[in-house]
């Protein structure tokens, strides 16, 4: 379990990079101070025109591996398992799904590395014109709006005591920041989420690849709506928040 525990706490640190980053720029778009409204893509690329930032996106890919792997621990080895109160199906599914994304975003980052990272989105894949490729993206606006109303059940029901052993941490400021981190972090997941998920409903429906729509896209979709800049700037701040929260589970969860 201590090699595990360390993968899974590598993987926190990187999964917290990218949604520092893509809140950080995001922000900055916001309040019209340079960034950008950053998707994965754009997060990669940004590292990339950094000083040894092909080295900087190896090392990257290496920890969202070791995230996936955790997620994939999760999903089939349940390590965490306490009180004979195992993971349901529906959660290990959750748990595999997110494995898998954090593979192709390793992928990702090392093609951006390389310097071949392109417009790789979904919209641009020829199954999608057909009867059956409309379905799959029917699945996976699903998928996506599942994972929003997911986050919004995580709100509700994660048992921070446990996850985080909190009442032992004496240190009230830093409980309040965990929590706090963690609610904000989560409402802004399940905005992007829903949303995307809602595009690729559409798109399939009317058969419109144009609908289909990536992280960056919804950004830019939230800022065009009532009172656009300041919505996205709650949005971009609730990814800092989720970083934060990456990183404390990586210094302070329970394994």
């Amino acid at each position: 379990m201590s090699v595990l525990k360390n993968i899974a706490r590598t993987g926190y640190i990187a999964k917290g990079i990218i949604y520092l980053i893509t809140g950080i720029l995001t922000f900055m778009a916001a309040i019209n101070i340079g960034g950008q409204k950053a998707g994965k893509e754009e997060v990669l690329g940004f590292i990339r025109k950094q000083d040894l930032g092909s080295t900087l996106l190896i090392v990257l890919s290496i920890g969202l591996l070791c995230y996936a792997t955790w997620r994939f621990a999760q999903a089939f080895v349940d390590p965490q398992k306490r009180h004979g109160k195992p993971k349901n199906k529906g959660q290990r599914f959750a748990l595999f799904i997110s494995g898998i994304t954090y593979v192709s975003l390793a992928g990702l980052a090392v093609l951006a590395a390389g310097g071949s990272i392109g417009n790789s989105g979904i919209k641009n894949s020829s199954i999608l014109t057909t009867e059956l490729g409309l379905w799959i993206l029917a699945g996976i606006g699903l998928i996506f709006i599942g994972r929003g109303v997911y986050q919004i059940t995580r709100l509700f029901k994660t048992n921070f005591n446990r996850k985080f052993d909190l009442e032992s941490m004496i240190d009230e400021k830093k409980r309040k920041i965990i929590k706090n981190s963690a609610y904000l972090g989560m409402s802004a997941r399940a905005v992007i989420f829903f949303t995307i998920g809602y595009f690729a409903l559409k798109g399939a429906i009317t058969a419109n690849l144009n609908e289909i729509k990536d992280t960056s896209d919804v950004f830019s979709f939230i800022e065009t709506s009532f009172w656009g800049s300041f919505q996205l700037g709650i949005v971009a701040l609730g990814f800092i928040c989720y970083a934060i929260y990456m990183f404390l589970s990586a210094k302070y969860r329970s394994f």
